[in-house]
């Protein structure tokens, strides 16, 4: 809080809770009744279903003498949420705990007229929940006497019950208005029906076909065969950095689950489906929480308060939000849109840079300074708060995941020595100094340069889960065995790239004279790591690099065992449900394979590197941000299409494809679209296929099945890829969101086809499992 001598000051907020750049002080925006924000903070004991109330003090201007919340205040100007509730906390009631100690529970507006109109209050909650396992003795708070005079503990029940009488001695609070959520969301946790939980996670799970992936191991020399046992314990490392970038207290949860795994059939259940989506959101499912902070771990926490004799310390829950961040672990979590802008235009160009790119988190400075306990010196006194001017700062991924990258490096170079072929020693070389180094260049240079019967792809590429602004990368390994028949049989449309470049539907001006051939390597995969989660990936074109696609080209990697995995596991059985009886027969797994090949290779042409019409350099992911990943699937989806046909056009590959490619296509969009409306795949599966069901491409039956018209579709395909070529060349987001928002979603026919496939119950993707390298890591650990 501010100092007496100078009032605070609060940003004034528009009607709808942003930012308007003005700030005022606290009294002005009072009188005014200016919109602003302030922070609730709950402190609930679970062993005793309690609640911690504060009494406010006597001399304050609102609710003088009455029972509160158990901590809250005004958000500063400048200030952010998270960081306001931890120090509100701390300040009032000598309470400090990390920012996993801080669950964002709901936000509600506040409206009241207090003291005849003399104090207006129109102002944004953010309320948060701090859940302990049990009360905290009373004595081990610190009071703050210009802001509270006592502290007690209250039933769940009994204070809502009070709340509801409208009991004198409390803060009003309508406990059947938006407040009802605080009492709902707890009981809704602590009184669940184990039964049904379980039936409803053996629901989800069902999803996925278990399917064993068991590649040859023929033709791997033995000096590979003992890097790879190195290679796969590297990728479990970028296994642990995943969970670290997708929200900070997911590893505890992971460690949690596993270690109660076997405590009951619910526990078993909730570790098999946390293992498949790696976090406590479900991928199918739009992102929805299957679990909650009540399923989470519970640590200790032993310098929060002033030492109470007889006292171990706080033991409090993990917490995560019910709604997945959409910064992951990127960002603050409290940091907005706004704030980020107003920050970076105050860097310097190459500061900006490193701010907007792949290898980088921002972070706080104010939250560094809490993260020292106030109390680490034993003397139970509370050290003042320092605030630091410019808040946020970036830091490169070399130091925010280094104790996970020293040891992956580590291990890299280590396969690297013992290795026999050249490629590969110099891919796992450079790739060691990049974690280190941060500079990730030369080594996604020797990544394409990949020549070998082992063939691995590791490090930070795709930015899915940076649904802020698309920028930040995430890690993931694939390891696998080179096909060598299948990579020769796919060299045509790596060639050809530079041709389909000078022909897309797109205005000459957009188009790049000096597209690069496209090397393709098909493998068997072994195993994979890190960002695969949920639905799995079948193939993959890197780097995203613009200065590498720009000076290089792209690589492109299909993996064929999981590809044959899902045509013969889901594609099929949606063919045989949602397409016309007389086209089924064109429904096969060279055309899903081959459109899966050119849909990669479409990666590596289009707009990139674009110029803005102020004459400015700039890039689509730059300018797209957080609609890039969707419209850019989309894209290389629609465009490899059109590039099929172009193809066969030109007698490259055989007219025999292209009934069978566009019929494909159609059963295919019902497997993408069940990935989710809010996975990047998805959603630009969705706009592709509204799209052309609306220009009559695609057709349904009276008994719910589709067909492609042929005399409609190639047509209907060339108009959509021009489309989203156009708003990439552009670099125009307000045209991408606009043909996301009117085609991107679910709508009626998509409607018919899902509601067939959840009664038929068509898995929806595959859920692998790595016998050969559970087998090398179980034998490497018995030798050792």
């Amino acid at each position: 809080m501010a100092e007496a001598h100078e009032e605070e000051r609060l940003d004034v907020l528009t009607r709808t809770g942003q930012k308007t750049g003005i700030s005022k002080c606290r009294s002005e925006v009072h009188r005014d009744g200016d919109f602003h924000r302030s922070v609730h903070v709950w402190i609930f004991s679970e062993s005793t279903q309690e609640l911690l109330l504060q009494r406010r003090a006597d001399c304050k201007d609102s609710w003088p003498g009455l029972w509160d919340i158990s901590s809250a205040g005004h958000i500063s100007a400048g200030d952010s949420s998270l960081v306001s509730a931890r120090r509100e906390l701390h300040e009032e009631l000598g309470l400090a705990l990390p920012n996993d100690a801080f669950e964002l529970i709901f936000v509600f507006l506040q409206k009241c007229v207090l003291n005849d109109g003399k104090f207006i209050n129109n102002e944004f909650n953010d309320v948060y929940l701090v859940t302990t396992l049990a009360p905290i003795p009373l004595e081990a708070f610190t009071l703050q006497e210009s802001e509270v005079s006592a502290v007690k503990y209250i039933s769940l029940e009994e204070y809502r019950s009070l709340l509801a009488k409208e009991d004198h001695e409390y803060v009003p609070c309508d406990v059947n208005g938006q407040y009802g959520q605080l009492f709902d969301i707890l009981a809704k946790r602590y009184n669940c029906n184990t039964e049904a939980r379980c039936l409803s996670l053996q629901k989800q799970i069902s999803r996925y076909s278990p399917v064993c992936l068991d590649p040859e191991l023929n033709g791997i020399s033995e000096a590979d065969k003992e890097a790879l046992v190195l290679l796969i314990k590297a990728a479990t490392v970028i296994d642990d950095i995943f969970y670290l970038q997708v929200w900070y207290s997911n590893p505890a949860l992971r460690d949690w689950l596993k270690e109660h795994c076997d405590k009951s059939s619910l526990d078993k259940l909730k570790w098999k489906y946390y293992s498949i989506n790696k976090s406590p959101w479900s991928s199918l499912d739009e992102n929805k929480a299957f679990l909650t902070t009540v399923d989470s771990a519970v640590k200790l926490h032993v310098e929060s308060t002033k030492s109470v004799p007889g006292w171990k310390g706080l033991e409090y829950r993990a917490a995560f939000p019910v709604q997945k961040p959409p910064g992951a672990n990127f960002y603050p979590p409290d940091m907005d849109k706004k704030e980020f802008e107003l920050w970076k235009n105050c860097l310097s160009e190459d500061q900006q840079k490193a701010a907007t790119g792949y290898f980088t988190v921002i972070r706080r400075h104010s939250e560094s300074v809490l993260d020292v306990s106030p109390f680490s010196d034993k003397s139970g006194s509370i050290h003042q708060v320092v605030r630091p001017v410019n808040d946020l700062f970036i830091a490169p991924y070399s130091e925010e995941y280094k104790p996970f990258l020293i040891k992956a490096a580590e291990l890299l170079n280590k396969a690297g020595d013992l290795t026999d072929s050249p490629s590969l020693k110099r891919l796992l070389k450079t790739k060691a100094d990049a974690f280190l180094s941060n500079d990730y260049y030369e080594s996604d240079i020797a990544w394409m340069e990949l020549d070998s019967k082992l063939d691995i792809t590791i490090g930070p590429y795709e930015t899915y889960e940076d649904t802020v602004f698309g920028y930040k990368a995430t890690f993931e390994a694939f390891i696998g065995i080179r096909d060598e028949k299948a990579t020769s049989q796919v060299k045509l449309f790596g060639d050809h790239l530079q041709v389909l470049e000078q022909n897309l539907p797109l205005d000459n001006i957009y188009k790049s004279k000096d597209v690069i051939a496209a090397p393709i390597r098909v493998i068997q995969l072994v195993y994979n790591a890190g960002d695969i989660k949920g639905p799995q990936t079948i193939a993959f074109n890197l780097p995203n690099d613009e200065r590498i696609v720009k000076d290089r080209g792209t690589s492109m990697v299909m993996l064929k065992n999981v590809s044959e995995a899902k045509f013969k596991q889901i594609l099929q059985p949606i063919a045989d449900i949602c397409i016309g009886e007389e086209q089924r027969i064109h429904v096969d797994f060279e055309s899903f394979f081959t459109h899966t090949i050119c849909h990669e290779c479409c990666h590596g042409i289009g707009p990139h590197t674009i110029t803005l019409p102020s004459g400015q350099k700039s890039t689509v992911r730059l300018e797209l941000q957080e609609l890039h990943s969707a419209l850019e699937e989309a894209k290389a989806d629609i465009v490899g299409l059109w590039a099929l046909k172009f193809l066969i056009k030109k007698e490259l590959l055989p007219i025999s494809l292209i009934k069978s490619m566009y019929v494909s296509f159609l059963a295919g969009c019902f497997r993408s679209i069940r990935f989710g409306l809010e996975e990047a795949h998805g959603k630009g599966q969705a706009l592709q296929f509204n799209w052309l069901f609306e220009k009559e491409a695609f057709v349904l039956h009276s008994d719910g099945t589709f067909s492609v018209d042929f005399t409609k579709v190639e047509e209907a395909v060339e108009s959509l890829s021009r489309k989203i070529l156009t708003i990439q060349a552009k670099g125009d987001k307000e045209a991408a969101k606009s043909l996301l928002q009117e085609y991107g979603k679910m709508t009626e026919p998509l409607q018919v086809a899902m509601e067939k496939l959840e009664r038929i119950q068509v898995p929806v993707d595959i859920s692998p499992i790595f016998r050969i390298a559970d087998k090398l890591l179980e034998k490497n650990h018995k030798q050792m």
